[in-house]
């Protein structure tokens, strides 16, 4: 079967559902190829030995990866964000026709944008198309206030739920989403859920936490981690707010910031400002150099605004958290909220409220570390159990296999 990864983001970004997956694809006998941009993303700079140019192939162990133009861009800026998308959704469509010869399905990776290139793709060559949708349109893009006007938004919303409906199958990462769709009108038997897995190869592995020694300045502290995107949709003057609660409340706990995102800056100012001594800001690192950051901490936090999109979305630090095998604060409704219930994994608390969080902090301090190390073992096995990488592939080779036979 001949596979086409159609994504505006591929590695060397630090991308879970990009190289991994094709390299799985290809192991079990698929020929697979991808159509992406130029790497940029978080910071919108254009990665050390790239630069945007009007085509380039490359070969990554063993996939073909065909590069078209896009402008780079990734900041607070709405126009640039929307010229981001659009210049890699044309330029793939312009592309397209001249570069892939014929493949029997196209994977598409969330972007709605990139609908029109995967329909003329099908037109030309009789491939289904699966959607692996991460992001609902337009919620998402009022959400990262991209776009605000209630009008463009209602036509937007039109034009987007026509184009779910086309594809021949889409796949989503939460019951949630899945029932959004059927309420847009995708079949229910064309619509699936198939969870996030995380990038197992680049984490802690089993048991290894159990054993770290955490440095000197932490010792005999209770450190609470935040890893990953600082944006506005974390809400993490929430945390800060509650870090200020500890100082007087819970002074041995330590919170530990560590990732880029458009707020970082602000954030690390704020902290300052209000002389937050149990606050640490740590740069960002690659996945695979996240190792050491994972065994000192204690407590795993998950924080996302209270808002109804967020309801039905799971971010991806969840299944890592999960893997990693440490309790879990989910300061989340819904949907991930359920996810880490049924894990047994950790706390809920309600989003937006720092006195909440305290009290998960609080919960879990009066644990024993025995009693931790439990509840974060519980969700190490259900992650293995449910949403490891081998049950992610598992799902969408069975997908992509049923759509060839369908083509056929």
């Amino acid at each position: 079967m001949k596979i086409l990864f159609l994504t505006q983001w591929f590695q060397p970004e630090n991308f879970f559902k990009g190289l991994p997956f094709a390299k799985a694809l290809q192991a079990r006998g698929h020929d697979v190829e991808v159509l992406t941009g130029f790497p940029n993303y978080p910071g919108g700079h254009v990665y050390p030995g790239y630069r945007v140019r009007c085509y380039q192939r490359e070969w990554m162990d063993g996939i073909v990866v065909h590069r078209v133009p896009l402008y780079p861009s990734h900041d607070k800026s709405a126009l640039r964000r929307i010229v981001n998308y659009l210049s890699f959704a044309v330029s793939s469509f312009l592309y397209v026709p001249f570069l892939i010869k014929k493949p029997d399905v196209i994977y598409v990776y969330n972007l709605i944008t990139l609908g029109p290139t995967a329909f003329l793709l099908r037109s030309l060559s009789g491939a289904g198309i699966l959607i692996d949708v991460q992001d609902l349109w337009p919620e998402s893009v009022s959400s990262s206030r991209m776009l605000n006007h209630p009008l463009a938004l209602n036509v937007l919303g039109l034009i987007c739920n026509r184009i779910y409906r086309t594809f021949d199958r889409v796949t989503v990462l939460s019951p949630g989403f899945r029932e959004e769709m059927i309420k847009r009108g995708v079949k229910p038997e064309k619509t699936e859920v198939i969870y996030n897995w995380c990038d197992e190869t680049a984490i802690v592995s089993e048991g290894t936490w159990a054993n770290s020694v955490k440095p000197r300045e932490l010792d005999g502290k209770l450190v609470v981690l935040f890893a990953g995107a600082m944006g506005t949709a974390q809400g993490i003057n929430t945390v800060l707010d509650c870090a200020e609660l500890c100082t007087h409340r819970l002074p041995e706990v330590q919170f530990v910031f560590i990732g880029g995102g458009v707020e970082r800056p602000r954030l690390v100012q704020r902290a300052r400002d209000m002389r937050l001594s149990n606050v640490s800001f740590l740069p960002q690192r690659p996945m695979g150099e996240m190792a050491e950051i994972f065994t000192i901490a204690d407590v795993l936090l998950v924080h996302l605004k209270d808002e109804p999109l967020f309801r039905i979305t799971i971010p991806s630090k969840t299944q890592a958290y999960l893997y990693v095998g440490k309790p879990i604060i989910m300061a989340m409704r819904g949907d991930s909220a359920q996810l880490v219930r049924a894990a047994g994994a950790g706390v809920i608390c309600t989003p937006g409220d720092p006195a909440a969080l305290l009290g998960a902090i609080v919960r879990l301090r009066n644990m024993s570390a025995p009693e931790r190390r439990r509840m974060g073992e519980a969700g190490r096995r259900y992650y293995l159990n449910h949403l490891a990488f081998r049950h992610g592939v598992d799902r969408f080779e069975s997908i992509m296999l049923t759509l060839r036979r369908k083509r056929i």
